[in-house]
């Protein structure tokens, strides 16, 4: 009897050891098949962003950059300049019209027109710029600090009222103002150890006229106006 009762438990053990093990077997395969689609959907993720820099890149790779050339020629130009502190501005004078001649330009075609000083370069270069001759007006002047605030009148002056004169006409105006602490400073970029801040102007010049120059020519930027 008590045989009989032994086996009924061991096989009562099987039993359970089966449904146990059955059970692990469908945790098993229900994690494996979540963890299946887990999977796929990462590489969903992966492939969508790799989807997406090959439409940036293949974007970037088809646009068109524009770079100004600095080539001189058939381009107009005109340069204000200030008598004030003519030491320094007659040495820019002459690295502009270097830089116009060494770019293809001719110095003899570049219409330079002397104003007091500084101060007056804005309205004369506007009146200039908006006269529809010129594809670009250079301003040069030179503005050394002294004892009194006259300096930051005369240099926030000179900057805001060039860039004001760019931007009401359409016509690159280029500000070649020096603002040193002394004259030496000065000296120091109209051809001396700094270079000639003149000709950089001038540079900047040829290259901003012919930039709008190719982008009107493409009705990609309005007309002076």
């Amino acid at each position: 009897m008590q045989a009989a009762i032994q086996v009924c438990t061991e096989a009562s053990q099987l039993r359970t050891s089966r449904q146990q093990y059955c059970s692990k077997s469908a945790s098993i395969r229900v994690l494996s098949h979540d963890s299946v689609h887990q999977l796929s959907g990462h590489r969903q993720i992966f492939s969508s962003r790799a989807i997406r820099r090959h439409r940036c890149s293949a974007t970037t790779a088809s646009s068109k950059p524009y770079v100004g050339s600095l080539v001189a020629n058939e381009l107009k130009f005109a340069i204000v300049i200030a008598r004030f502190n003519d030491l320094v501005t007659k040495l820019l004078l002459e690295g502009a019209l270097e830089a116009f001649d060494r770019h293809g330009g001719d110095r003899d075609s570049v219409d330079v027109v002397w104003v007091p000083g500084s101060f007056e370069l804005p309205i004369m270069a506007k009146a200039m710029a908006k006269s529809g001759k010129y594809d670009g007006v250079v301003a040069i002047g030179t503005v050394v600090r002294g004892s009194t605030t006259h300096y930051e009148a005369v240099a926030n002056a000179a900057a805001g009222g060039l860039l004001g004169a760019g931007q009401d006409s359409g016509v690159p105006v280029i500000f070649g103002v020096l603002t040193t602490e002394n004259m030496e400073q000065a000296l120091d970029r109209a051809g001396g150890k700094t270079g000639n801040k003149g000709g950089e102007a001038a540079v900047t010049a040829i290259e901003m006229a012919n930039l709008l120059k190719q982008l009107r020519a493409e009705g990609k930027a309005a007309p002076a106006w």
